[in-house]
């Protein structure tokens, strides 16, 4: 496969509900799918001692993390038979019950969009340099801890 160029994965806020019917919607013309997978992270309302997460800010260094999303999706081509994968990450507030990462695969069989778009999950939290402010409602915060 030809090396792709680095595409922006960043959004400014929340998700909008919007984008992700419209990426949808625009893969209605792609006859050689059959399958598609889509990951939505939601922010909850933690309770963390005794506080209750109101909203998650988000900050990276956008240039790094974009070059890690470019080589997990490097690896995700090579490694999967997918057609097409989108990604999306929440940058600055992101309150709870909004979504903050939008991962979407197509395929031409549902097995290899579910595992790649696993895939894509488990390499992002795992790599990805994006920090989390996990802010209470009491505007105290405490930075986020993946698990």
């Amino acid at each position: 496969m030809d090396k792709k160029k680095t595409k922006k994965v960043f959004v400014q806020g929340a998700i909008p509900p919007e984008k992700i019917a419209n990426s949808i919607a625009n893969h209605q013309s792609k006859t050689n799918i059959g399958a598609h997978s889509i990951f939505l992270g939601q922010i909850r309302a933690d309770e963390i001692d005794g506080k209750t997460v109101s909203v998650i800010n988000y900050s990276a260094y956008e240039e790094m993390a974009e070059n890690v999303f470019h080589e997990i999706r490097e690896a995700a081509f090579s490694r999967f038979d997918i057609t097409c994968a989108h990604i999306y990450h929440s940058l600055g507030e992101v309150k709870t019950g909004e979504i903050c990462l939008f991962v979407f695969t197509s395929s031409a069989h549902r097995k290899v969009a579910i595992e790649a778009c696993n895939y894509f999950v488990e390499e992002i939290k795992a790599n990805v340099p994006i920090f989390g402010k996990e802010i209470f409602e009491d505007e105290t915060h405490q930075w986020k801890v993946n698990k």
